[in-house]
């Protein structure tokens, strides 16, 4: 078990996370990652830790999640997410930092970047975002057949059998059929399966899943600076938020851009690949991409 930290706050959860790249400390604008629904902070490693060796990382657990706690009647909200990760933020008194989201967590990036301009509890950022990355993420809540579905509890007694199955079921929309379906890959599916059974309750997937699905974030964007960079990462292959996301952040954030595909440093080979966009590519491909976008400054251009 790796050390991690706790962050209490006044309502009683607490946070576990943990910061790689100590190494690192004020080397370079630290980056906060966050995991999206059913995700918990180590599922990030692959790539969080080769980040973590030109940067710090902060890693974390949702409230619920992991090694973090909550109220047993919390309904908790994509706000709420947000205030977390402000206090989180806040807590480890970094004056910049450099934000990425995937999935549920783009959701709650967003709406931590939105929270100086609430319409009843304005609350400033007592910090600058240098620059934002969103994966596979959403701006609205995701039309049918898109979401992350979730499995049905089978009828009659649950053996661990059962149980497997009916994880193993839940796993395709997130990856893609002919990823889940290559003999290459049933041992890593097996691994995925394993790790679906620890500090992920379902009550709390529940509550991500109902929180996720209730947001407005109509006209926060035009709030957003020009001063915060933004890189918007999708897969066509994407079965939980439509690959059609990606234009529509282009066109609410017009000084976005998307990551570059190519042979070149920084860029991703293709955009075919589904909403676990970890499972793709080589790690060193991902930190690539990372690197060479949070080392831009704001008038360069993307190169696509």
């Amino acid at each position: 078990m790796k050390a991690y930290s706790i962050l209490q706050l006044p309502d009683g959860t607490k946070l576990a996370y943990e910061v790689l790249g100590s190494d690192h400390k004020r080397a370079s604008v630290p980056l906060v990652y966050v995991g999206g629904m059913t995700t918990c902070r180590g599922d990030s490693e692959k790539v969080s830790s080769l980040v973590a060796k030109h940067r710090q990382v902060l890693i974390y657990d949702h409230r619920g999640m992991g090694d973090s706690r909550a109220r047993e009647d919390d309904p908790f909200t994509i706000e709420t997410l947000a205030r977390d990760l402000l206090s989180l933020i806040q807590h480890l008194q970094w004056s910049e930092v450099a934000l990425c989201g995937h999935s549920m967590g783009g959701i709650v990036v967003q709406s931590l970047l939105f929270l100086p301009f609430h319409r009843t509890n304005p609350t400033p950022l007592p910090f600058r975002v240098t620059h934002v990355v969103l994966v596979c993420t959403s701006f609205r809540p995701n039309p049918e057949p898109y979401g992350l579905k979730l499995p049905k509890r089978p009828k009659g007694p649950l053996t661990p059998e059962i149980i497997r199955e009916t994880v193993r079921l839940s796993f395709p929309p997130a990856l893609d059929p002919e990823w889940f379906a290559s003999e290459g890959n049933q041992k890593r599916i097996e691994e995925l399966i394993d790790r679906a059974f620890i500090g992920r309750p379902f009550k709390t997937l529940l509550q991500q899943k109902r929180a996720a699905s209730q947001y407005n974030f109509t006209g926060f964007h035009s709030h957003l600076s020009p001063d915060t960079q933004f890189m918007i990462i999708h897969g066509e292959l994407d079965q939980v938020a439509p690959f059609t996301n990606l234009q529509g952040f282009l066109t609410r954030i017009p000084w976005a851009r998307m990551v570059p595909v190519g042979d070149g440093p920084g860029s991703l080979p293709t955009l075919r690949f589904g909403h676990d966009w970890i499972e793709y590519f080589d790690p060193q491909v991902w930190c690539g991409v990372f690197e060479a976008f949070l080392q831009t400054r704001r008038k360069e251009k993307a190169v696509l």
